[in-house]
């Protein structure tokens, strides 16, 4: 069994930056990733662009510099990677954590797929991108039906539907248009959504206008098959012809993940237990950070918010491991 300080569950930024936090206290902390080093924005779609801006995605003093104001997702794997390289971070990728367990002597014993750990604390920083949130529809597990976007190319001239209205489903409407693709979305709420992107809702729009994208609102699916999906407007079913069928509908954290190391999950709103101020759940010596402290509110916390909670992490373990 491998003797650690602190084990950090997830390489995503806020993990990276948690890390750094507490290297910067003298603690030797280590990242073990079940992929490869900020695996969500690796599955990002190809052409990515980011909401936020260059200098918002920042960790650990390091310079994030583009010539837009906004970066694009390659960019932003190359600075990831740099900043790992920098900061001499102690990541171990493709490594998945399957327990982590408390001990009555109050240290943590963490069983992986490649080993066992001991450690003081555990930082779980594994964001929510791994967990689509389903519709529950009948043929929605279909081999045509996906709930990420990579790229458009595949889908030249072939009939494709994208279920949801937000920032996810207008990109991938818009990158499957500009690839030749007949798109139909389909959408639930009754107006454009307010969390799209403003740079590209007018674009989106004018496709609409010009019948480009054929936009349904207040769209509930009730059936996907082979070759049609079905959806309700109003009271009346519809359908519409569809090769390939891409729900994006959001994502979740793994709620028995957190469950089972003893962690409060409120049911209603999928937001561990936590103090704010150190980002410590109901069992001590267990910490989060990141967009899984917001639950199923996916919008509260970002990469530019979550990337401070290592901090507060590292100012509670400096004071409390010094102490013992």
């Amino acid at each position: 069994m491998k003797k650690e300080d602190i084990i950090i569950v997830g390489g995503g930024p806020c993990g990276l930056s948690a890390a750094i936090a507490l290297m910067d206290k003298g603690f030797r902390p280590v990242v073990i990733e079940k992929a490869n080093v900020v695996n969500a924005i690796y599955h990002y779609p190809t052409h990515q662009t980011f909401f936020s801006t260059s200098e918002k995605l920042e960790i650990g003093d390091v310079p994030f510099v583009t010539v837009e104001r906004k970066p694009k997702r390659n960019q932003a794997l190359s600075y990831y990677r740099d900043v790992v390289k920098r900061k001499k971070i102690h990541v171990q990728t493709y490594e998945k954590v399957l327990l982590v367990e408390k001990q009555q002597d109050h240290r943590f014993i963490v069983t992986t797929s490649k080993g066992t750990y001991e450690s003081k604390a555990v930082v779980i920083a594994t964001g929510y991108y791994d967990n689509p949130n389903y519709m529950g529809v009948p043929g929605e597990d279909l081999e045509h039906v996906f709930h990420y976007f990579k790229e458009a190319h595949p889908y030249f001239r072939k009939n494709v539907v994208v279920i949801g209205g937000k920032n996810s489903a207008v990109d991938a409407a818009l990158e499957l248009q500009n690839a030749g693709a007949n798109v139909t979305v389909l959408y639930r709420g009754e107006d454009y959504s307010s969390s799209v992107k403003p740079w590209i809702l007018p674009e989106f729009v004018s496709l609409i206008k010009n019948e480009k994208i054929n936009m349904k609102f207040k769209a509930n699916v009730k059936e996907i098959t082979d070759k049609i999906v079905r959806f309700e407007v109003e009271g009346q079913i519809q359908e519409v012809v569809a090769d390939f069928v891409f729900a994006m509908t959001g994502y979740h954290p793994d709620h028995s993940f957190l469950k089972k190391m003893g962690v409060t999950v409120d049911g209603e709103t999928g937001r561990p237990l936590f103090h704010e101020e150190t980002m410590e759940t109901n069992v001590k010596g267990i910490f989060i950070a990141g967009v899984i402290a917001a639950g199923n509110e996916a919008n509260e916390i970002f990469i530019e918010n979550g990337r401070f909670h290592g901090g507060l992490i590292a100012e509670e373990l400096a004071v409390r491991l010094n102490e013992d």
